[in-house]
């Protein structure tokens, strides 16, 4: 294909991603407005427009505007999505066009060192990396029915259990427990937009599992102290035709070494025995769970 051909073009650079839509996006010749998109469940507006070549354009750090980072052996891969809402018509009772979502990713290998200071593999206090240096990348993936890998399919029925993986990668001296302190969904980007419901709340309480007729649940043990995998059954919001949900996790970590306690916890709602019970630590760290109330993270 030509240039002029590709609707959507994806600039990877160093620091940042830049996408290039053509306001063509469908090949039918009606040109979408630069209002009608966006970037990122942040909902970025363009930083360019250019008349001549019909063309909108999008500049962001890979760390903006909602991006979320995955970690694998070789690679580090940011993902974002461009949306699609067109504004309606002079005829609100009719609809031309469809909303759309296209998925974003730029993918960065991981095997080089492009540090240009001398590599000092001393010991640091956990506290003192945190405030200064560290950086934790966080991820949240849809796995298949065996974790074995990423789940192709976004698509769910009724019925179905998403399979959800968190995980963090970090150069840390420090052996890190990685926790799940809130999951809401929601129809829009953001965990602030309505109608939404909580999956997780209350510092990791799984609140999902205490609905009627579910097993939603942590999974356990963990694979490692650094990945933390849920399963949650699939579900629809009443009286809305959307079929796309958002999932808005806060995650977080805390020393390996430290022992879970009410604020830093996992704990899902078992139905047989009537009672919550923590993936590790003791089980009186999830009595708040069944009060709403677990106090306040620092």
């Amino acid at each position: 294909h030509s240039r002029s051909q590709i609707p959507v073009e994806v600039q990877c650079q160093e620091a940042q991603l830049v996408v290039i839509v053509h306001r063509d996006l469908f090949g039918n010749g009606r040109l979408v407005s630069a209002a009608e998109l966006s970037l990122g469940p942040a909902a970025c507006k363009h930083s360019r427009l250019d008349p001549s070549q019909k063309t909108v354009t999008f500049s962001a750090g890979l760390h903006e505007c909602g991006s979320t980072v995955q970690v694998t052996p070789d690679s580090l891969i940011y993902r974002t999505l461009l949306s699609y809402d067109p504004s309606p018509g002079s005829n609100p009772a009719i609809v031309r066009s469809n909303p759309a979502v296209i998925p974003i990713e730029c993918h960065y290998p991981r095997r080089d060192n492009v540090s240009s200071g001398s590599i000092r593999p001393t010991w640091a206090p956990f506290n003192s990396v945190l405030a200064s240096e560290e950086k934790f990348l966080f991820s949240l993936r849809l796995m298949n029915e065996d974790w074995s890998s990423e789940r192709d399919l976004s698509a769910f029925r009724l019925g179905d259990v998403l399979n959800i993986q968190a995980e963090v990668g970090s150069h840390s001296h420090v052996p890190l427990r990685l926790f799940v302190d809130s999951c809401v969904a929601t129809l829009g980007p953001g965990a602030g937009s309505d109608p939404h419901y909580a999956l997780i709340d209350f510092n990791g309480c799984l609140v999902d599992g205490r609905s009627d007729a579910t097993s939603s649940a942590f999974v356990t043990p963990r694979p490692r102290q650094d990945m933390l995998r849920f399963r949650i059954d699939a579900f629809r919001f009443a009286g809305d035709t959307r079929s796309l949900i958002y999932i808005t996790c806060h995650l977080k970590v805390t020393p390996a070494e430290q022992s879970p306690d009410a604020q830093n916890k996992a704990c899902s709602f078992s139905k047989a025995r009537n009672t919550w019970a923590p993936v590790e630590g003791t089980r009186d760290i999830c009595s708040c769970c069944e009060l709403g109330n677990c106090g306040s993270a620092g």
